[in-house]
């Protein structure tokens, strides 16, 4: 066993960075096969990618998100549209999205400018991650005509990849859109009935 001393505690801090601690371990072992989140950290920290921890994701988001679109434009050859809406169903205002970027009624855009490691997990994996896939499922519940949604990821500190994009298809998500429409009618059937309950 070797011994490191430190009598600094961001130097302790900094040498930590790149190892497997007892506290990442949690973080990294799964019993299934997939990869834990500590994991993809691991691999931003050799890629020495510094991701801010007190840097604010929501700003970023907003900060790249003109770029993330930018570069889909770019690669993808086609014109998007940034306006300021919200879709609602044509059936239900009360379900809703707010688009990033759209192509007409048939293709629309998410964008998504997360931690580096979370971005090169995406790559890796090529899915979107698990906890934005209602996210994805949500477009095609508000919107019946969109066919495509281009998941984007963009991360200008990783320059090898610093954007990339997952197309999901109306196909793909068929089941559970039917699925997730029907709970939120369930849900807002509920919410409707108890503020009836609770109005004078």
């Amino acid at each position: 066993m070797k011994t490191l001393n430190f009598e600094d505690r961001q130097e302790w801090l900094k040498a930590r960075k790149t190892r497997i601690t007892g506290s990442r371990l949690k973080d990294i072992y799964a019993v299934r096969k997939e990869r834990k989140q500590g994991f993809w950290e691991l691999l931003a920290e050799r890629l020495e990618i510094g991701d801010d921890q007190s840097e604010n994701p929501m700003e970023r988001g907003t900060e790249l998100e003109g770029e993330a679109i930018q570069q889909f434009e770019i690669h993808e050859g086609k014109k998007v549209s940034t306006d300021l809406v919200i879709w609602t169903r044509d059936d239900n205002e009360s379900i809703a999205i707010s688009p990033d970027g759209f192509i007409g009624e048939t293709e629309a855009v998410e964008v998504k400018c997360l931690a580096s490691s979370r971005h090169l997990e995406a790559w890796f994996e090529k899915k979107v991650p698990k906890d934005y896939w209602l996210q994805v499922i949500q477009y095609f519940i508000v919107n019946e005509k969109l066919e495509l949604l281009h998941f984007v990821m963009y991360d200008p500190r990783i320059p090898q990849k610093p954007y990339f994009k997952i197309t999901v298809t109306r196909e793909e998500v068929a089941e559970e859109v039917e699925q997730y429409l029907a709970y939120q009618k369930k849900v807002l059937e509920e919410v409707n009935a108890l503020a009836l309950e609770l109005s004078f």
